[in-house]
């Protein structure tokens, strides 16, 4: 699981497109329903870029299979 906390729509995009994540959370006190909506339009409409940001999230895993509890 990687999550990401989103208050913009920059980050939401990026969060996919760099590090895959497949969760996101939006703060309800912090982020209005059309900001909402907007970050959850470009989270849902980014595509994981991969090439030099797959190191990181290989690291991620091997990291997770060592340690398992």
């Amino acid at each position: 699981i990687r999550a990401v906390v989103c208050s913009d729509t920059f980050s939401a995009r990026a969060s996919v497109e760099h590090n895959n994540t497949n969760i996101l959370c939006i703060g309800a006190r912090v982020v209005g329903s059309e900001l909402a909506l907007e970050i959850v339009d470009a989270w849902l409409n980014a595509t994981y870029q991969g090439e030099r940001h797959q190191k990181r999230i290989d690291l991620i895993t091997e990291y997770e299979t060592l340690n398992k509890c």
